[in-house]
């Protein structure tokens, strides 16, 4: 099955609480590959890519994040997978 990529913007309490080093954990275990950021706004941005599964249940757990995090909202948008990405790096 041809794998799928999201973008994810999530908002909240998700900047100074580890949020991206949790998602990179979480997307690694899930055999995710993409990346995370810091926004300037106080969001998180991630890129999403692999199993439609795996991906949609990690949106699921961003929006609940790691316990010290408060998250509001996660808006999604489909795009198309890079194949030229691989791992999942937190990279800003």
């Amino acid at each position: 099955m041809a794998p799928v990529a999201v973008t994810a913007r999530v908002t909240g309490r998700v900047q100074g609480v580890a949020f991206r080093t949790w998602a990179r954990a979480e997307a690694l275990r899930h055999g995710l590959s993409g990346w995370v950021r810091n926004e300037p706004d106080g969001s998180v941005r991630a890129l999403l890519i692999g199993p439609a599964a795996s991906v949609a249940d990690m949106v699921r757990r961003m929006g609940r994040g790691p316990g010290a995090a408060s998250v509001k909202d996660v808006l999604t948008e489909r795009t198309d997978p890079d194949p030229g990405i691989s791992g999942f790096r937190i990279t800003g």
